[in-house]
C-alpha cells in the first residue's frame, strides 16, 4: 500500500490565500490543560471572525427550523406533515452535499460561502414576509426548506475546508471542538429561544431574527481573504464528485473515520425510540422526551467545554475507536437504565464520547487530505452525517417493533462496539495514525 504524505501547512509553502496563524508552543498530552482551548480565537482574527459568525447564524438557523416545524402542525395538526419538513431538508443535504464539495474544490471558497449564505438569508427573508403578509401555505414552507438545505450543503464543505488554510496543523482539534460547542449550543438554545420567541411574537419574529443573525455569517465571509484552489498561478481542473470519490477508495485512514461514525449512527441511534421509551421506561410525558433529546447534547456541550486535553492527544485514529466504542457502550448502558436521571446520564456520557469523535474525525479529514480534495471529502462528510442517523432512526424502529425498545437500544449499543472493534482490528494502521505525521 503506498501512503502520500501531506507536509503541515505553513504561511511560506500553503496555497495561495493560505493565512495561517503563527503556531503556538507545542502541548504535550499531560499538558494540564482542561477547558476548552482557545488559542485558534486568540491567534487568527479571521477563524475567530468566521467563529463568531457561525455561532449566531447557527442559533438563528435552528430557532427557524423550529418555528417551521411549528407553523407546519398548526396548519396542517398533522405529524407527518412535521416529520416531511425532514425529509425535505435530507434529500437535497445528500445530493447537493457531494456536489457543493466538488464546487468547493473549482471556486474561491470565500465566495462560495458568500454566494450561499446570501441565498440562504433571502430564503428566511421570504419566510418573514410571508408571515407578515398572513399567506400560510405548506408547500411554501417545504420548498423554503428544501432550498435551505441546498444553501446549506453548498456552504458547509467551503466553510469547513478554510480552516486549515487559516490555521496550523496543531490547531486543529481545538478548532473542531470549537465547532462542536457551536453546533450543540445552537441545537439546546435555539429551540428554546425559538418556541419562546414565537410564542411571544409569532413566526414572523423567528425568522426576522434568524435575518438578521445571518448578517454576522456574511460579515465573516465578507472580512476572509480569497480562498482560491490550487496553488500559485495554475488553474485548477474541473473538480468531479467521482475523482472525490476514488481518492477515498484509495485513503483507508479516511475512509475509517466514516465507517466508525456510520458504526455509531445507524447501529447505536436511540432517537426514534424516545417517546416509547419515556412512556414504557419512566412512566412520563413530552417533558421526559425533551429531557431525553436533550441529554446528549448536554454531553456534547460539556465535551466541548472541558476539551483543553484534546490537543495534546496525537493517535487521533485510537482516539477515535475508543469514543466510538464509548458511545455504544453508554447506549446500552442506558438501555439497561430503568431510573430516570441514570439514563440521562448515560445519554450525556454518550454525547460526550460524539464530541471527542467528532473532534478527531474532523481533524484527520482536515489534516490528512491535500488541499484540492478537501472539498469534496467534506461533503461526503455532510452526506455521512446527515444521512447516518435518518438511517439509524429507521433501523431503531424497525429492530423496536420486532422486538422491544429495550432489545433494539442494548443491542444496538453492543453491536456499535462490536463493529468498531473489528474495524480496528482489521485496519491496525488506523489505530497507530499519528497527527504529526499525517497519512490518509
Amino acid at each position: 500500500m503506498v501512503y502520500c504524505r501531506v507536509p503541515r501547512t505553513t504561511t511560506s509553502d500553503a496555497p495561495a490565500g493560505d493565512r495561517a496563524a503563527p503556531a503556538g508552543k507545542p502541548r504535550g498530552p499531560l499538558s494540564g490543560r482542561i477547558f476548552a482551548d482557545l488559542t485558534p480565537l486568540r491567534t487568527s482574527p479571521d477563524y475567530r471572525r468566521l467563529w463568531c459568525g457561525n455561532t449566531v447564524s447557527w442559533m438563528g438557523q435552528q430557532m427557524t427550523a423550529l418555528a417551521v416545524s411549528l407553523q407546519v402542525y398548526a396548519l396542517t395538526r398533522s405529524t407527518f406533515a412535521v416529520g416531511l419538513v425532514g425529509l425535505c431538508s435530507l434529500v437535497p443535504l445528500i445530493v447537493f452535499g457531494l456536489y457543493g464539495g466538488a464546487v468547493a474544490d473549482t471556486v474561491d471558497r470565500r465566495k462560495l460561502g458568500l454566494v450561499s449564505a446570501a441565498g440562504a438569508t433571502v430564503l428566511s427573508v421570504a419566510l418573514a414576509a410571508a408571515a407578515l403578509a398572513g399567506y400560510h401555505r405548506v408547500w411554501l414552507l417545504y420548498t423554503v426548506v428544501a432550498l435551505q438545505a441546498v444553501c446549506f450543503a453548498m456552504n458547509s464543505p467551503a466553510r469547513s475546508s478554510m480552516i486549515p488554510r487559516l490555521l496550523p496543523a496543531e490547531q486543529l482539534p481545538a478548532a473542531n471542538a470549537l465547532s462542536s460547542l457551536t453546533t450543540n449550543l445552537g441545537l439546546m438554545g435555539g429551540p428554546m429561544l425559538g418556541g419562546l420567541i414565537v410564542g411571544w411574537w409569532g413566526y414572523q419574529a423567528a425568522y426576522l431574527i434568524d435575518v438578521v443573525a445571518f448578517g454576522a455569517s456574511l460579515y465573516a465571509m465578507w472580512r476572509l481573504p480569497a480562498m482560491r484552489p490550487g496553488a500559485g498561478d495554475r488553474p485548477p481542473r474541473r473538480a468531479s464528485v467521482l475523482d472525490g470519490l476514488r481518492f477515498l477508495a484509495t485513503r483507508p485512514n479516511l475512509r475509517m473515520t466514516f465507517f466508525s461514525d456510520l458504526a455509531a449512527m445507524v447501529l447505536a441511534q436511540p432517537r426514534a425510540l424516545f417517546p416509547a421509551i419515556a412512556a414504557l421506561w419512566f412512566g412520563g410525558d413530552a417533558r421526559t422526551v425533551g429531557l431525553l433529546v436533550a441529554a446528549p447534547a448536554v454531553g456534547a456541550v460539556l465535551g466541548g467545554l472541558f476539551s483543553g486535553w484534546l490537543g495534546g492527544v496525537r493517535r487521533h485514529g485510537l482516539a477515535i475507536l475508543l469514543a466510538v466504542a464509548g458511545w455504544g457502550a453508554a447506549i446500552a448502558a442506558f438501555g439497561l437504565s430503568r431510573h430516570l436521571w441514570l439514563g440521562l446520564f448515560f445519554l450525556a456520557v454518550a454525547g460526550c464520547a460524539d464530541t471527542v469523535s467528532m473532534v478527531f474525525r474532523s481533524t484527520m479529514l482536515q489534516a490528512a487530505t491535500p488541499d484540492e480534495m478537501r472539498g469534496r471529502l467534506q461533503g461526503v462528510f455532510v452526506v455521512v452525517v446527515a444521512g447516518g442517523p435518518r438511517l439509524g432512526d429507521f433501523l431503531a424502529g424497525s429492530a423496536a417493533d420486532l422486538t422491544s425498545p429495550a432489545a433494539a437500544v442494548i443491542g444496538g449499543g453492543l453491536a456499535c462496539v462490536l463493529v468498531v472493534t473489528a474495524l480496528g482490528l482489521g485496519r491496525r494502521a488506523f489505530a497507530r495514525y499519528d497527527a504529526r505525521d499525517p497519512r490518509p
